[in-house]
């Protein structure tokens, strides 16, 4: 893992970021995990968010060792309740809410005849009722603060169709786009800006949980560039939309995807 930014803040990405504090869904691993230590390292507090606690705590103490502070805690985006205590969490131990970012997801291959009602509702609920719960609980706090970032993990799904999941995967991630453009122009005038990333194929735990060896060569062959996205690609992007430097970016919904969508 890299160090620790030790630049001193005052301006560009680490000054903006520095000191802030960020909320991270779904960081036991993958995009999530590599987004956390993207915002660490640039001098941010970190609420490692996950379902896992033990990765979690795994994670924090990885931040810790690489000179970052972070804490972790178990809740299931599902819950408004839970939600709300991971918010009242980061606020008794660092005083503010600043960044959130809504990565938690899960995803079925199922097709639609195969999809019961109970995996419907688990799939929408992890992926569009978890981000929006979690920007409920967190928006009173970013608007004391009169800054705030929300990214929202949307997919190449949401503007087309999924790759590897089912129609209800491909229902959130659209919800989601949906979702991130009405909260972006209710929040605009309190200093909050509110952003999707669509990210295609990303070579993660749950892609490769997903679908055989041989399938993400057939994948990663057929993109114009041919291979499959790094979550630390994605989380350099993530660094860059909750700078100062994207101040004036919301609403957006970013593409990741080697050229996917341009097939």
């Amino acid at each position: 893992m890299n160090q620790r930014t030790t630049d001193s803040p005052g301006g560009g990405m680490v000054g903006s970021i520095h000191g802030k504090t960020a909320i991270v869904t779904g960081a036991a691993q993958g995009m999530g995990r590599a987004t956390a230590e993207a915002l660490s390292r640039h001098g941010a507090n970190i609420v490692l968010v996950d379902i896992d606690e033990t990765a979690a705590l795994r994670v924090a103490a990885d931040l810790a060792t690489a000179g970052g502070t972070a804490i972790a805690f178990k809740a299931d985006v599902r819950s408004a309740d839970q939600t709300g205590k991971m918010v009242a969490r980061a606020i008794e131990e660092f005083g503010a809410v600043h960044i959130l970012i809504n990565n938690a997801g899960v995803l079925r291959p199922s097709r639609v005849c195969e999809i019961t009602e109970d995996e419907w509702d688990f799939v929408i609920n992890v992926n569009l009722k978890g981000t929006f719960l979690c920007s409920k609980a967190a928006l009173p706090f970013m608007k004391n603060e009169k800054w705030g970032r929300i990214i929202n993990f949307s997919s190449t799904a949401g503007k087309s169709v999924s790759t590897i999941g089912g129609a209800h995967y491909t229902a959130a991630k659209a919800g989601i786009l949906g979702f991130t453009r009405h909260l972006a122009k209710e929040t605009a005038g309190d200093g909050i800006t509110v952003n999707a990333l669509c990210p295609g194929l990303i070579d993660s735990d749950m892609v490769r949980a997903t679908i055989s060896p041989e399938k993400i060569r057939s994948y990663a062959a057929s993109f114009p560039i041919p291979r499959l996205g790094r979550c630390e690609e994605v989380a350099e992007l993530v660094l860059y939309l909750c700078s100062d430097a994207a101040a004036y970016i919301t609403g957006a919904s970013l593409d990741i995807n080697g050229g996917d969508l341009t097939i």
